[in-house]
């Protein structure tokens, strides 16, 4: 483990290395405690780089056992060696020359998870962002590309399967009943995309007919014994390939694809060059251990991954700065993946949850920073919501400018113009530029500058000179490190509504560019006039939620509620539903706090009840409007003075209102929507089963509520249900008889599936109130649980911590007390992970004065540990800054 050496990087300190790896040759001997590394690298100085330049080399706790160039042995003078560094100071007055490296590593013991490692006696790599230093001293960064080939040794008994990148070149026996195989990669990459897998797997086979005709064989590599949890998978990769062809005339070009599952992974997924390393987490699913969010989730991972192949492989990114050209680009291409796979509507309401919830509170915090960082202490620490999921809003955004047509040839530019390049957010936005015409000047500062901008709206209508006029100004409030803030491109989706949901139109506009139903806003103040509009019309904006604002409407609230029920755009017309359910649960949470019973109008609660029963909305659309604001969502409009018991209270009070407003109308549906068939995961079944299992959250809160989720839960046929009932019960009837026998009943059906029992965690981790610190402090001991298991931590710490928003807060200060105490200990094996679950108190500011306090003494108390990684300490110092 690292611990925090203080420096920044810069990304106006890049410059090329003085050297590059031309080709790379690898022999890993592997052994659990002592595998052997010699590493052959054809180095190559840098035209115009002084022959007396020293080479220098990144490590990262390696041991070096030998080192030659040229194949003369290097002297104790010619070099100098640190387990994190290694200085060739004399090296040779060619430009070309070969450097060989013998390093020792052990895997048993990397906890970390990161470079080399061995768990469930499979060896396993994980590289990026800079993990291949913990195997080899190397220029590990990712503007060095490297030809790779890569020569595996192992006993057969032990590690019967030897993959790596690439194609497999060579295997056969060796003395002792050892074996090898040889791989060979003949794409450039950089060593972040290096991978390694050895062990005894069982493999799911399959093939892929190429475009041009190439036939691709695949494999999906998952423990002995789990091969028909693997199909989902392999069918969502061959959608993806077939898919990335349609879509982005992308074509696989190597002979074989492989994914790996392990169970122990510091992420969801690695797109290494032709051997992805999953989480089995997204690889493992049937209806009797994953739920129809896991479908989903793996049909969206596999494909992410895969897409990676062109955007991040085949070109990748100059350095870590850019990191959103790889990831924000490949997020955007696995939502379209998704939007046509599943609903475009339903896929894109659930896209704008994830990023309110998790990416606009760091844009809103002291973790802020922009798409593309200026700076950093620790990459690690850069894999953020906002990279990923604003990185890929910005994509979406330059589509809807440019338009479908403007947008793909772009792409096409990009492919032809970078492939086998190392390239940044200019080259990318250059494409885009060259191929439409346009200037994206102003718009390129949605990468460059952190924070979600605001747009403040009103409207007025004059009905003599039939005009419409909207009045628009942008605002970006102040982020760390930046105070002043410049104007945006901001395209504004709209639509006038008329009488019966039907679009106005409208003649000329003035004070804007509008095109295709977008506003473009490029000032700080836009007055704009439609002009042939007779009758005031209801406006929607931000349709299809075109850019990633906020919005500050003066809006009659019959219009929201108009919208909410006749909106053309199907986002804006959840969002308006949205919004009013929003105000009522801010106005609601007032009341708790001046000790008055909340109340709501009658009109919502009826309007809720509309909704559900609207056959002419898909249910999985339903579904999501029915679910109510989180209370980390409601926090986030609220602002400061936070008092999570009372957002708890004020949410509770609503969803009984809308259950006692619509019980019978809600119990005639939830009957109807009962599985009649054999199981499928498919989106229309998956929405039916979402709307029945909101419907039951409901219903849960009246007289019967648990004999009702118990019988759900008896009567499930399959994940999605079983845990859905189980999570009611443990929830709305924590304690009561019903809920503690389906507890034990799960656990004791599951407790061997540790895929399933994470569920477990989670539920019970996810229990509102005051005791649950207590429960999750229990479950630490539990047999299933794993402190060196990134998803057992992840399924109890963290839900405790990031989706408990009652148990975490407790006015107490236990929670904080029991998460510092616990994110110490993590640390210890794995210093990712802790840093992931300390940013759980980036908001700790918005809360009231009391929790404040505790928050921070806890903040304070791992800022004051001696020998802090780098990694936790970056996110500590920040949060705290």
């Amino acid at each position: 483990m690292r611990t925090d050496t203080g420096h920044v990087f810069k990304l106006e300190d890049y410059r090329p290395s003085d050297y590059l790896i031309l080709q790379t040759s690898l022999v890993f001997r592997l052994s659990p405690e002592a595998t052997c590394v010699i590493a052959t690298l054809t180095i190559e100085r840098r035209e115009g780089v002084a022959a007396s330049a020293p080479l220098v080399l990144d490590g990262d706790g390696l041991t070096l056992l030998g080192i030659a160039i040229d194949g003369r042995d290097l002297q104790p003078g010619d070099y100098a060696a640190t387990p994190d560094e290694l200085a060739v100071l004399k090296p040779p007055a060619a430009s070309r020359f070969e450097l060989v490296l013998e390093t020792e590593i052990a895997p048993a013991r990397n906890e970390a998870l990161m470079g080399l490692y061995r768990s469930s006696n499979v060896y396993c790599t994980q590289c990026e962002a800079e993990g291949f230093r913990r195997i080899t001293y190397f220029l590990d960064r990712p503007d060095i590309l490297s030809i790779y080939t890569v020569r595996i040794e192992a006993p057969h008994n032990e590690a019967p399967l030897l993959l790596s990148n690439g194609n497999p070149v060579d295997s056969g026996a060796l003395a002792d009943g050892w074996h090898y195989a040889v791989w060979h990669d003949p794409f450039p990459k950089p060593s972040y995309l290096f991978a390694l897998v050895a062990g005894a797997l069982g493999k799911v086979a399959d093939s892929f007919t190429t475009l041009s005709g190439r036939k691709v064989e695949l494999g999906i590599y998952v423990e002995p014994g789990k091969e028909r949890l693997a199909g989902y998978a392999m069918d969502a990769l061959k959608r993806s390939m077939k898919w990335d062809e349609e879509a982005f005339g992308r074509e696989y070009d190597l002979d074989v694809f492989n994914i790996v599952a392990v169970s122990d992974f510091n992420m969801g997924a690695m797109e290494n060059k032709g051997l992805n390393i999953f989480n089995d987490k997204y690889v493992l699913a049937n209806e009797e251990t994953a739920t129809d969010a896991d479908f989903a989730n793996i049909e969206a991972i596999i494909a992410h991954e895969y897409f990676h192949n062109w955007t991040g492989n085949r070109i990748t990114c100059r350095d870590w700065f850019q990191l959103c050209l790889k990831e924000g680009l490949t997020v955007y291409r696995d939502h379209e993946f998704s939007a046509d796979q599943r609903s475009r509507a339903v896929k894109r309401i659930a896209e704008v949850r994830t990023l309110r919830a998790h990416q606009f509170p760091e844009d809103q915090g002291p973790l802020a920073h922009p798409v593309r960082p200026r700076r950093y202490r620790e990459i690690n620490n850069f894999y953020t919501a906002t990279v990923y999921e604003k990185g890929s809003e910005v994509v979406h955004m330059i589509r809807t400018i440019l338009g479908a047509e403007a947008f793909r040839s772009g792409m096409d530019l990009y492919f032809e113009r970078h492939d086998g390049e190392a390239a940044t957010i200019e080259d990318f936005l250059k494409v885009f530029e060259d191929a439409s015409g346009r200037d994206l000047s102003q718009f390129a500062l949605w990468y460059h500058q952190a924070g979600t901008p605001n747009l403040t709206v009103s409207s007025s209508h004059n009905a003599r000179a039939k005009e419409f006029t909207l009045e628009i100004e942008q605002s970006v409030p102040p982020t760390p490190s930046e105070s002043r803030k410049r104007l945006m491109h901001i395209p504004l989706g709209f639509g006038l509504v008329g009488a019966g949901g039907k679009p106005v139109s409208y003649g000329d506009v003035e004070g804007a560019t509008v095109e295709d139903g977008v506003i473009h806003i490029r000032k700080r103040r836009h007055v704009v006039r439609f002009t042939g509009v007779a009758e005031r019309p209801a406006v929607s904006l931000n349709r299809g939620f075109s850019a990633p604002v906020t919005l500050s409407v003066e809006q009659k609230t019959d219009d929201q509620f108009f919208l909410a029920g006749h909106d053309s755009d199907s986002f804006s017309r959840w969002q308006a539903f949205n919004t009013l359910l929003t105000d009522a649960l801010i106005a609601a949470f007032r009341q708790v706090l001046g000790g008055k019973p909340p109340a709501f109008a009658q009109r919502l609660t009826e309007l809720a009840g509309r909704i559900a029963a609207d056959e002419t909305l898909e249910p999985a659309y339903r579904a999501l409007a029915l679910s109510l604001p989180g209370e980390a969502d409601i926090a986030r409009d609220i602002g400061k003075g936070i008092d999570p018991d009372a957002i708890f209270a004020a949410r509770e009070a609503l969803a009984l209102a809308i259950a006692r407003a619509n019980w019978e109308n809600f119990t005639g549906l939830y009957e109807r929507l009962a599985d009649k068939g054999p199981f499928s995961p498919d989106a229309a079944s998956a929405g039916r089963r979402a709307l029945r299992n909101i419907l039951l959250d409901y219903l849960a809160l009246l007289p019967e509520g648990a004999a009702l989720a118990t019988t759900h839960f008896r009567s499930a046929s399959n994940m999605t249900d079983r845990a859905a009932a189980l999570t009611v019960l443990a929830h709305r009837h924590a304690g009561s008889a019903e809920a503690q026998q389906a507890l034990a009943g799960f656990e004791a059906k599951y407790r061997n599936d540790a895929l399933v029992m994470d569920k477990w965690f989670q539920i019970r981790a996810g229990v509102p109130g005051s005791k649950t610190v207590e429960t999750v402090r229990a479950l630490t001991g539990h047999p299933a649980f794993s402190m060196a298991n990134p998803n057992r931590v992840r399924s109890l710490i963290g839900t405790f911590s990031s989706a408990n928003q009652t148990g975490f807060h407790r006015a107490d200060g236990e929670g904080y007390r029991f998460f510092t105490e616990t994110v110490l200990e993590v640390e210890k094996r794995n210093p990712q992970v802790a840093a992931r679950l300390a940013t759980a108190l980036r908001s700790w500011r918005s809360l009231e004065p009391g929790r404040q306090a505790k928050a921070r003494e806890a903040l304070l108390a791992i800022a004051g540990t001696e020998k802090l990684s780098a990694d936790l300490r970056d996110i500590v110092e920040r949060t705290l800054a």
